[in-house]
Parts: C-alpha cells; sequence; structure tokens
C-alpha cells in the first residue's frame, strides 16, 4: 500500500464504513433475482456494477422524498457532527457535495466541517468531489452543449482591427484607423465583411484555434462615442481587435465565443464574470515531469483554473496574496527557461503551499496573462479586501509596519502618541498603495514615527472600520455585561462574525498592540494608553469616547483569552521582546548591548569572538567583520560562510550571504537543547565546486542517486526504518522514487519551504555516518549517504538549487561590512580572546547574565561593560 495515499484518516475512514455498511446502502433494495451470482458472464457483472454505483438502482429510498434543496441542507447539518454514514447517504442520495452553505467564509459542507473539526468529514468529502446522484446522462448533455454552440449564429456590426504578425502596436490607433465591419458567427467561424451586403469576407477567424479571449471592461472613447473592447489570440501569433458599442454587446459575443472554444470540462470558468480566459501550459506539484494545456480565467483579483489531471471540476488563486521571492513563500516570478533548444518564458506562482507553472503558446499571449496577473495581484480600491495581501490575509501595509515598528519601536518611549509629518507619512501611503510588496521599509530612511503614522492613517481611511460600524453599537454594548468571561465570550463571537480579511487583521493589530503594552516600562505605552490612540482609528469615530477606548483597552488586555492564543506563543513573544529592545542598531542609544559569540573555523576557546550584531546584519555582514577582525584574507576561488550549527553540533548549515542573522538565533529558542546552537564562520566552497554544479544545473537535472530516508514522525504504513529510494534534484524541488526505474514520484520537496542541514542525529541510529537532515514545518526527513563526498555534493547541489545559483555576491561588487565597519561595544573595539584565562573570564560573565535574563536562548549573550572586551 502506498503510504503517500492511505493516510490515517483515510484508514479509518475505510474502518468506520466498513464494507459492510457501504453495501447496506448500495444494495439495500436489491431483490433477490437481481442478485449476482460467482459464475455470472463478465457482460452481466459489468452491467450489475454499473447500476449499483453509477445508476444507484438499488441504494436505499429513505431520502427519495426529498427535495435537492433540503438534501443540500441536511448535508450542511450532518457535517459538523461525526456520523460519516449520514453523510454517505444524503451525498450519495443526490445532496451536492460543493452546495451553497449560507455562510460567506465557510461556502462547501467540506470547510462547514473543518470548522467543525470533524476530520472523517473532510476525508470522506475530499475523496467524492466528483459525486453527483441521481447521475444524469453526462454523454447526452455534452452533445447537446456541443450542438449549442456549434448553433449559434450572430451577427452586428463592430469595430475591427487588422491583424497583427506580431505585436498590437496601439489599440487607439488602430481603432481610429478602421471602421465598422459587419461580422457573423456562425458554425463555429467568426467571418468580417465590409459591409452587410458584401458576400465574400474581409477574413475568417476559426473559434475552435482561439488560445487567448481578452475583455477590456473599461469603455474607449473614439470620435463617434465609447466603445467596448475585446481581443482574440490565435497560435499563429495573430491578435484581432473588436469593439462594440455597447457593454452588452461585447458581453453577448465574448459569451458565444468563449462557450465555442473552451471545452466542456472548464465550461464552469465560463461563468465567470472574466476579463480574459484561455489556454495556457502548465506544471504543477502533482506533475513536474510535463508540460500540460489547462485553461484559465482571470476574474478581478482571481485566477480561476481547470487543469486536466485535476480531481476537481474547477479551482482558483487569489492573486493578492502572491507575493515576489525572495520574501515569502507565497510569490509570483518570471523567469526565463530553456526548452528544445529555445528560451521560453514562464511565470511561477505560489499560494498557500500551491505551486503552478504556467506558460503560454506565444509571446504575445503569455505577454497577455502576465501583465494582467500582475495588475490583479496589486491593490486595487480602498477596500480592506481589495488590498495586496499576506498569506493570512493581513495587508501588507499592516504587516511592513507592524514589523517595523516591533524591530525598532518597542523600546521608543511614548511610540504611536507621536506624531509623523503629514508630508512623508502621505508619501509612503502612496509607495505602499502602488506597490505594497515591492516597497521596503528600511532603517535610517525612514523615520519611526512616520511608520506609526502609517498605520493609523490607513486604519483610518479605509472604507469601512476594521472593527465594522455594523458592529458598533454591539462593542459598546458589551461593557453592560460585568462578568469578565461572559463580556470576553461576546468580544468573541463579535470577531467571528467579521468579515475574514477584517478579522485577520484584527488579529495581527491586537497582537502587536499586546506586545507594545508589555514593554510599557519602557516605551511607556500601557494598554489605556494604547487605546486612546487607536480607539478612534479601530471604530472611525471623529472623536473618542471614554466606551470605545474601554473596548480597545479590553481587547488589548484580554488578547490571549480572546484570540485563544497558546501559553507558548506568549513565552516567545517574551523572549522576542527581550531579545529585541536589548540587541540595538547602532544607531539607537540604549543601555548596555547585546553580543553573540562566534566561532571561526572551529568550536574552540582561542577561535571565539563576541561580537555585537544588529537586528538587520545579513550572513555576509558578519563572516566579512569576522574574517576582517581575524585578519583572514581567503584565497582566491574559495568562499567562506557563516554557519549555524545545531543539536550538539550533529547538524550544520550554510547561512545564504543574504539570510538575516538575528532571525536565525531567535529560532534557537525552539530546540530541545538551545544552549548547543552557535555560529561558525568557515570556508564553505570553491570556485570549481560552484561552476560544476552551475554547469549541470542548466542540463535540467542537477543531482541524483540512491539515498536511505527515514520520515519523523513516522507514518503508520512507512515503518520506522531507513529505506532506500531514488532522488532527483530538478527545478526546485527534490524529488523522491520508489526506485531508478520509477515513472511517477511518491514524495516531493520544495526546496524553498525545507532547510537541509549536514549531518544525521545519532539517535535516528543511521547506517551510515554520513547525510542529510531536512526539516519542514511539521516533519523532519533523514537522508543517508554512502560516503562523505556524495554528502558534500548533494549539500552543495541543494544550497545552489535552493538560491538559483546565486549563492554569493557577484564578482567586483564591494564587499558587505557592518555600519561601524569595526564592531565595538561602548566606543572600544571588540578583539578575539587569545587566552583561555580571559576566555574563562568571558564565559563566567556571558553565562550570569544569560543565566539571569535569556534562558534557553542558545550562544546569545548580553554583556554591560566588561573588561575583557578592551583592545
Amino acid at each position: 500500500m502506498d503510504a503517500s495515499i492511505w493516510s490515517n484518516e483515510l484508514i479509518e475512514l475505510f474502518i468506520v464504513i466498513g464494507n459492510k455498511r457501504a453495501n447496506d446502502f448500495w444494495a439495500g433494495n436489491l431483490q433477490k433475482d437481481e442478485e449476482l451470482h460467482m459464475d455470472s458472464p463478465v457482460e452481466k457483472r459489468k452491467n450489475f456494477i454499473t447500476q449499483k454505483y453509477k445508476e444507484g438502482k438499488f441504494r436505499k429510498t429513505l431520502l427519495a422524498s426529498l427535495t435537492k434543496e433540503e438534501l443540500n441542507k441536511a448535508l450542511c447539518a450532518a457535517v459538523v457532527k461525526p456520523d460519516v454514514l449520514e453523510t454517505m447517504a444524503l451525498l450519495f442520495s443526490g445532496a451536492d457535495v460543493m452546495c451553497a452553505t449560507g455562510d460567506p467564509v465557510h461556502s462547501t459542507p467540506y470547510l462547514l466541517a473543518k470548522k467543525a473539526g470533524q476530520s472523517l468529514q473532510m476525508e470522506f468529502l475530499y475523496h467524492n468531489k466528483f459525486s453527483d446522484f441521481p447521475q444524469h446522462d453526462i454523454h447526452s448533455e455534452g452533445v447537446l452543449s456541443q450542438e449549442s454552440s456549434q448553433s449559434t449564429f450572430l451577427c452586428d456590426f463592430l469595430y475591427q482591427a487588422p491583424s497583427a504578425a506580431s505585436k498590437l502596436s496601439s489599440e487607439k490607433k488602430l481603432l481610429e484607423e478602421t471602421n465598422k465591419k459587419w461580422c457573423v458567427l456562425e458554425g463555429g467561424f467568426l467571418s468580417y465583411y465590409e459591409s452587410d451586403k458584401s458576400t465574400t469576407p474581409n477574413g475568417t477567424i476559426n473559434i475552435n484555434e482561439v488560445i487567448c479571449l481578452a475583455i477590456h471592461k473599461e469603455d474607449f472613447y473614439l470620435n463617434t462615442g465609447p466603445i467596448f473592447i475585446f481581443e482574440i489570440y490565435l497560435p499563429s501569433d495573430r491578435v484581432f481587435l473588436f469593439g462594440a458599442e455597447t457593454s452588452q454587446a461585447q458581453r453577448k459575443w465574448t459569451e458565444a465565443i468563449a462557450k465555442h472554444f473552451v471545452p466542456l470540462f472548464a465550461e464552469n470558468l465560463t461563468e465567470a464574470d472574466y476579463d480574459l480566459i484561455g489556454q495556457l501550459f502548465y506544471k504543477d506539484c502533482h506533475a513536474l515531469d510535463q508540460w500540460r494545456k489547462g485553461w484559465f480565467a482571470m476574474d478581478k483579483s482571481s485566477l480561476h483554473f481547470c487543469l486536466q489531471m485535476q480531481e476537481v471540476q474547477g479551482d482558483r488563486m487569489h492573486l493578492r496574496r502572491l507575493f515576489f521571492p525572495p520574501l515569502s513563500l507565497e510569490h509570483i516570478s518570471l523567469f526565463t527557461m530553456v526548452q528544445n533548444g529555445e528560451k521560453l518564458d514562464v511565470l511561477l506562482l505560489v499560494e498557500k503551499g500551491r505551486t503552478l507553472y504556467i506558460h503560454g503558446h506565444t509571446k504575445l499571449d503569455f505577454t497577455v496573462w502576465h501583465t494582467a496577473i500582475e495588475k490583479a495581484a496589486g491593490t486595487d480600491g480602498n477596500a480592506l479586501q481589495d488590498q495586496q495581501l499576506s498569506k493570512n490575509d493581513v495587508p501588507i501595509i499592516v504587516n511592513s509596519c507592524i514589523a517595523f515598528v516591533t524591530q525598532y519601536g518597542l523600546g521608543c518611549k511614548y511610540i504611536y502618541q507621536k506624531n509623523g509629518d503629514p508630508l512623508r507619512v502621505s508619501e509612503l501611503l502612496e509607495s505602499f498603495k502602488k506597490d505594497a510588496r515591492s516597497f521596503k521599509l528600511r532603517a535610517g530612511k525612514h523615520q519611526l514615527e512616520d511608520v506609526t503614522g502609517v498605520l493609523k492613517s490607513f486604519l483610518s481611511d479605509i472604507d469601512d472600520a476594521l472593527l465594522t460600524k455594523e458592529l458598533y453599537p454591539y462593542w459598546i454594548s458589551a461593557l453592560d455585561t460585568q462578568d469578565d468571561k461572559e463580556r470576553i465570550k461576546k468580544y468573541g463571537a463579535f470577531i467571528r462574525s467579521l468579515p475574514g480579511v477584517n478579522r485577520a487583521t484584527l488579529a495581527a493589530i491586537i497582537e502587536h498592540l499586546y506586545r507594545v503594552q508589555k514593554c510599557s516600562e519602557i516605551n511607556h505605552m500601557n494598554a489605556h494608553n494604547l487605546a486612546l490612540v487607536f480607539s478612534s482609528c479601530l471604530f472611525q469615530t471623529k472623536g473618542q469616547t471614554s466606551e470605545e477606548v474601554n473596548v480597545i483597552e479590553d481587547l488589548i488586555n484580554n488578547y490571549v483569552e480572546i484570540f485563544e492564543v497558546k501559553e507558548d506563543q506568549v513565552k516567545q513573544m517574551d523572549i522576542e521582546n527581550s531579545f529585541i529592545t536589548k540587541w540595538k542598531d547602532t544607531q539607537v542609544s540604549q543601555a548596555g548591548d547585546l553580543l553573540i559569540e562566534v566561532y571561526v573555523e572551529r568550536k574552540e576557546p582561542d577561535c571565539s569572538i563576541i561580537i555585537r550584531i544588529s537586528p538587520v546584519m545579513e550572513a555576509e555582514e558578519l563572516t566579512n567583520d569576522i574574517l576582517a577582525i581575524k585578519n583572514i584574507i581567503p584565497t582566491k576561488g574559495d568562499i567562506w560562510a557563516t554557519f549555524e550549527v545545531i543539536e550538539n553540533e550533529e547538524l550544520e548549515r550554510p547561512l545564504h550571504y543574504k539570510e538575516n542573522v538575528l532571525e536565525q538565533v531567535l529560532r534557537w529558542s525552539s530546540l530541545a537543547e538551545p544552549g548547543s546552537a552557535y555560529l561558525v564562520v568557515k570556508k564553505f566552497l570553491t570556485a570549481d565546486t560552484i561552476k560544476h554544479c552551475s554547469d549541470r544545473s542548466t542540463l535540467g537535472s542537477i543531482k541524483e542517486g540512491i539515498l536511505k530516508i527515514k520520515e519523523e514522525p513516522s507514518k503508520i504504513l512507512s515503518g520506522n526504518k531507513f529505506q532506500d529510494r531514488y532522488f532527483v534534484l530538478r527545478d526546485g524541488f527534490l524529488l523522491l522514487y520508489k526506485d531508478v526505474k520509477s515513472s511517477k514520484h511518491d514524495k516531493m520537496f520544495s526546496l524553498s519551504s525545507v532547510k537541509f542541514y549536514r549531518g544525521v542525529k545519532k539517535k535516528m541510529k543511521p547506517p551510515t555516518s554520513w547525510g542529510l537532515t531536512a526539516y519542514s514545518e511539521k516533519h523532519h526527513w533523514h537522508l543517508c549517504c554512502d560516503s562523505s563526498q556524495t554528502q558534500t555534493e548533494w549539500m552543495t547541489s541543494i544550497f545552489i538549487a535552493q538560491h538559483e545559483n546565486d549563492i554569493w555576491p557577484p564578482a567586483g561588487k564591494e564587499r558587505k561590512r557592518s555600519i561601524t565597519k569595526n564592531p565595538k561595544i561602548g566606543g572600544l573595539p571588540l578583539i578575539p580572546i587569545q587566552h583561555e584565562g580571559n576566555a574563562t573570564l568571558a564565559r563566567k560573565n556571558i553565562e550570569v547574565v544569560q543565566e539571569q535574563n535569556l534562558k534557553g536562548c542558545g550562544s546569545l549573550k548580553s554583556v554591560i561593560k566588561s573588561p575583557w572586551t578592551r583592545a
């Protein structure tokens, strides 16, 4: 049995339903003379199976009296309860598995089951996406639909521009140079004539050849009045542009054209209010080995698609949740690849774990899709849901401001009470509105007060209040409830009734304010002071009342209970606050300095350097600072890097030169033994190694071979031993095959979402001494190699593939050093610890402070005025 398919939930589902219970339903009305016997011929067996399962001829008829609407309503009520058998009976009696639930957020039975935590119901609904009983005659429906599209007849005057062999120059110019043409759509062909009296067409378009149809919603003005444009793209690199005099006429023509060239399995795409519809080539995580044809439609900020290899009839991506690399796991990226000796432009879209590669038939139609997707992924409107969103449905502008204030403002007195410069605040808001994804707030360039002003202005100016004006009286009336627990319950109910984006944004804002008030001893901003500032922003009231302030103060003080925050998350926040308020950038003046102990080449006392790290320091800066302090000049062709070493020195990983050092160190607090983690700067790669791997990457497959693998936690059916598997590193993924002869991979690791460490923990009992460990959010994979050389080759190949050959700054670029050029403490330069006595004293001082203030934070040290740091 394939463990990648037979999940624990699926196994449990089979056990719960079982053959007997399932057969009791499907054969509930089976008569004695209709039963199938052991010696029945093949044809009779085939007819029996068709009648039993496809037609449902013998199933129980207890629910036969219910209408479709009643069945759907009963299904929505059943999926939130544990009885899967009731759901099975309803679904196979005619209930629609994708019926509307009436809940705008949990809009399908599957989402209702997910909300209720009913995992078996979810599994059953997932595996019955295609269920549709009573079953209609699909073949006859398909014929009627095809005949209907073939018999479509339209005729009218349209503006028509000449076909372009390469690229449309100017739509306005083309339309102004042409006159109306008499256009006829009949028998699958669109012909255009000089006039309605002409018998010979000027040209004819075979609609079956259409690969893309673009509809311009905005009216376009000529001397004769407004026209409404649509474009037809053909695989021969030809484009035809037409214009109708009304939007109704435009829609009538485009609907007729789309229904003809879009196949039956994707006809649901034609029901959307699309701006763009057509065929593209795609690859997804289910099949990266070859390009396939899929059908796509753009509807505002959503990309709908039907993929032939996909189980469900249609799906969509929310384009405002896509991010540009390397900033997030959710992104949109344009790159060029070589296929059959020709360059091919490919668009990579990633949203919440879904990865999709697409390219067009021609450069023209691909450009249209690329432009439309980029535009749809941007900000469009002033409503909260119209903003560019993060993967958690929080507007990027909100996340950016919160991150900046958290990093640089937690220790600033009266943060949020200070006003920024109105002009600079306005300019920042405009930059975010133009493209929030690509705009970055930077210390030194942007002022803290301006950023806080941006956040307050944004919340005050969106189309509706974050807490919604509709719920305003309910928020205020909750204060009449004197019992704290009951009042908190009411707040929770109000929050759950908010639209999804409002709910996610409110959670982010209140979490941030809760974090700020936890540092009130430093910044003097307790919950009440913050509520005084934010009540008018969150309610969008011109003045502020004591009731509004009390509600916001309640939300901040009871953040943990209202949003059901786990205890370990609160502890993590406290640790982060401690780090952020004690570590400082060179431009911030606070008492004490935050230091980190870094080793050079190996972990030995005389190789240790205590160095100050700012919150924005990247691995390249740290590496260059350490080499400068130690007066090490790398040999030509050698690359040095900063490594993080964890798990009692059993695992190590090179940091990418752009990787933020502090962010990585903060993650050590989640390790089982954070105190054993440390950083070391040492030689990593040579120019020859890089060239060898880069040359191989151009061939498509960077690395392949047999490795032994063990998963943690292990699945029921996979056992707990290392197993031989064939691995292929290709196209940003590490693919796992059962053996070298397998044509389909069993598992796929996305290099962008997995961290790879050199080494395997001894407690895993690896069969060899060499290997790699892969960490994802929920799983660990341990891979064993047959030699040290193989281990190095895999680690190097994966690192280079992860960063698309961008593993070190380009030759000739000035080496990045820290702002201070020489890291210092209190104006005194740092020096390496040369003698064991000094090293011992240093460690004692560090350990005292670490024990008191920074327990469980790895090799992170806070040292104030330590004499051993003097030169």
